[in-house]
């Protein structure tokens, strides 16, 4: 399974994007986004159970939204009201399992390479 991330780039305050992230081969079941900060650890902010089941850290409740087209198997992550707390790396990453998808970054199986999110 290859993820592929597009739609980061920078946007002023209070702006928004959306990110997708393009899933090719195999059936997966919980898929996520992850974002990480320069010094900061990286942290889960929104995964989506198979069922369609959304989940999100409580920073971004409100302004981001995760769903999926399980017919073009992509990702998408949009993000209203940007922040500048938002600038991350933001990741997408799947697994094999379903069921609870807040887990580590690791413990998914398919990671996607990043994708550059700047609010100023």
């Amino acid at each position: 399974v290859q993820l592929v991330e597009s739609g980061g780039g920078s946007v002023q305050a209070g702006g928004s994007l959306t990110l997708s992230c393009a899933a090719s081969g195999g059936r997966l079941g919980c898929m996520a986004w992850f974002r990480q900060a320069p010094g900061k650890e990286r942290e889960g902010v929104a995964s989506l159970e198979g069922d369609g089941t959304p989940d999100y850290i409580e920073s971004v409740k409100g302004r981001f939204t995760i769903s999926k087209d399980s017919a073009m198997n992509t990702l998408y992550l949009r993000m209203n009201s940007l922040e500048p707390e938002d600038t991350a790396m933001y990741y997408c990453v799947a697994a094999r399992w379903g069921g609870d998808c807040r887990r580590s970054f690791l413990a998914y199986n398919f990671r996607g390479q990043g994708t550059q999110v700047t609010v100023s």
